[in-house]
């Protein structure tokens, strides 16, 4: 047996001879024998060895072997080692019980036989060994247990702080989780599948019955059909759907889910992910209408670039040239202004300076300027800018600016609801009022009068031409009667198609061009009207063959116009900037005329609707129609 497996016997006598016996008796079982001679030398060697048995004798000096037993006893440490007491006197009853009461487990009579004392020796040396092996054990299983316990807190600790990332990550994407078992019919959702769904994770219990209302009904059938379809070769599937809130709120989601299967392919539990897209959704569609609009925007520009080709006059192609890329160049300029503030308006003091630049606006000049800071709305400052454009071109060519002593004044106040931006020239040519207006002039009448309800005031002093523009703060409904408006509004008949249209136009020089082509094709117009309210007026009593109608109306719809004229069997026309898809699904079989328009793309669809007229009107022309409504 190696050395550090043999347990120690203690062997306590006062006669070296007995000791010698003991030793000699017990070396045959092959454990380690310690020898004292005294009560307290056996004290000193238990303090100093881990002992399985001691052999103590009775009877010795100074402590015999019943005191030695009871102080062993009283120890903790010792209070179970295995005591047998050796007595070479005849003991009593009393004194065995005497020494069973101070822990003895055993008694060996004098003379020793030796093999009864190994044999009870080795059975308390084996019971020591054995419980020593199961305090090793049972160390030991402690150790494991508290090493596995360790373990699970440690794993626990560490799958709540995952679930708490996993939370965190699901509330930062908006993404709520879900499971649902279909053999139990049992669902869980967690809080923000809840709060995705705008409901109280507390008191909510998911089912078919309770989330069924929660999702918009075209959606619910194909998800129903998705898990249907499911199978083990296909079990994941992705799909948008609308979350219904119980308040009415709608909510785009993408649901993400995966199938679990029982051994006979049959779908057993579905386990997903929903995520909060409506932001993205939000942005998307503001992406498609921020694309949309700036279609729409380059196509007015184009239109109403190309209404400037078409409508400007000159006497020389030289001053043709000039006046087209003088009135484009104004656009332009006010068109950087209103990038810089992302069409929200233009300041009228950077407007005036980038119109009045080439004539050196600032101190010794002959341009000056004066007036607050005061900003424009985007078609409004195009307005001024062309107004602007058109006073200074005539004051290069006949006015103040055409001369070295001539000056220009501009200056603008605010007045109760209203602008007021007064032209000033002097010191240039005596000035004669025109016999005729000029294209210029036109277009400041038809815009500022016509578009915003404003006005303009020519004022032609022989000192000097002074022009007041006044501009309305909001759209005021034009206080004009019906009958004024079909005067104002109305071209001679021409031979021709001799039909009654209504023409809707915001944009004056676009209205100017489409008023001269649909004048050209042989037919009355009334307008351009510049508002839905201003035309729902013209309309009333009147009887119109067909209707232009522009779809943008300063950004309001021409739809409630159209659908009155449409009530009344009044064909109609949509001219826009935007795309066909973003007209109204009520008018999507109204003809669609892109801007800008030509007299080619717009006669045959203007044709086949006054034709369309006739017909319903049982072959009476309209020129026949206005003549007896004339009488």
């Amino acid at each position: 047996m190696r050395d550090a497996d043999k347990v120690n016997i203690l062997l306590v006598d006062d006669q070296p001879g007995k000791l010698l016996s003991y030793e000699a008796v017990l070396r045959e079982i092959d454990e380690n024998l310690i020898k004292a001679s005294s009560g307290r030398e056996a004290l000193e060697q238990l303090l100093k060895n881990d002992i399985a048995v001691i052999l103590v004798d009775v009877c010795m000096p100074e402590l015999d072997g019943f005191q030695l037993a009871a102080m062993i006893r009283e120890h903790p440490r010792f209070r179970h080692i295995a005591i047998i007491f050796i007595s070479a006197i005849l003991l009593g009853e009393m004194d065995h019980l005497r020494g069973y009461e101070m822990g003895a487990v055993d008694y060996v009579p004098v003379p020793v036989v030796p093999e009864v004392l190994r044999a009870k020796v080795k059975v308390f040396v084996d019971l020591y060994r054995k419980t020593r092996q199961l305090e090793d054990l049972n160390r030991e299983l402690e150790q494991r247990v508290s090493e596995r316990t360790r373990e699970l807190e440690e794993s626990n600790a560490r799958l709540r702080e995952s679930e708490h990332r996993r939370s965190l990550a699901l509330a930062a994407g908006r993404m709520g989780s879900w499971d649902w078992d279909l053999v139990e019919q049992r669902c869980v959702w967690d809080e923000g599948q809840c709060r995705i769904f705008g409901v109280d994770a507390a008191s909510f219990a998911p089912s078919v019955d309770t989330v069924r209302p929660l999702v918009h009904p075209d959606d619910w059938a194909r998800i129903v059909g998705a898990f249907a379809s499911s199978s083990q070769e296909r079990g994941t599937f992705q799909t948008e759907l609308r979350a219904v809130r119980p308040s009415g709120e709608i909510r785009w989601c993408i649901a993400t889910a995966t199938g679990s299967f029982d051994p006979h392919g049959k779908l057993a539990r579905l386990s997903g992910v929903t995520i909060d897209i409506t932001d993205r959704k939000e942005a998307e569609e503001h992406q498609l209408l921020l694309a949309r609009e700036v279609d729409h925007r380059a196509r007015n520009a184009l239109a109403v670039v190309h209404a400037i080709v078409r409508l400007s006059r000159a006497n020389t192609m030289e001053g043709y040239v000039d006046a087209v890329e003088g009135r484009i160049r104004a656009l332009a300029q006010t068109h950087a202004l209103l990038s810089q503030t992302r069409w929200q308006g233009a300041d009228l003091a950077h407007l005036v300076e980038e119109e009045m630049a080439p004539f050196r606006i600032g101190q010794g000049a002959k341009v000056a300027a004066e007036g607050a800071s005061l900003v424009l709305p985007a078609e409004k400052a195009q307005i001024v800018a062309l107004a602007l454009h058109e006073l200074a071109t005539n004051a290069a060519k006949y006015g103040a600016l055409s001369c070295a002593t001539g000056r220009v004044h501009i200056s603008w106040r605010t007045e109760t609801g209203r602008l007021v931006v007064v032209w000033k020239e002097a010191g240039g040519p005596a000035v004669e009022q025109p016999i005729r207006l000029g294209f210029g002039s036109k277009i400041m009448n038809a815009s500022l009068k016509q578009q915003v309800g404003g006005d303009v005031i020519f004022d032609w002093h022989p000192g000097g031409l002074v022009c007041t523009l006044c501009i309305p703060f909001s759209r005021l409904h034009v206080g004009a009667s019906d009958t004024d408006l079909q005067r104002s509004n109305l071209v001679p008949l021409k031979p021709g198609l001799s039909g009654r249209i209504m023409l809707v136009e915001d944009e004056v020089l676009l209205g100017m061009l489409m008023r001269d082509m649909i004048t050209e094709m042989g037919c009355f117009v009334a307008g351009p009207y510049c508002s839905v309210s201003e035309a729902m007026v013209a309309s009333e009593g009147q009887q119109f063959d067909a209707a232009v109608l522009d779809v943008n109306l300063g950004g309001e719809h021409v739809y409630p116009l159209a659908a009155e004229l449409t009530r009344r069997g009044v064909p109609c026309i949509f001219v826009t900037g935007y795309d066909d898809e973003a007209i109204d699904e009520r008018f999507s079989q109204l003809p669609i005329l892109q801007k800008p328009v030509s007299r080619k793309g717009l006669e045959p669809v203007l044709r086949a609707c006054v034709k369309q007229t006739i017909g319903r009107a049982g072959g009476e022309t309209p020129k026949e129609r206005n003549e007896a409504a004339s009488a």
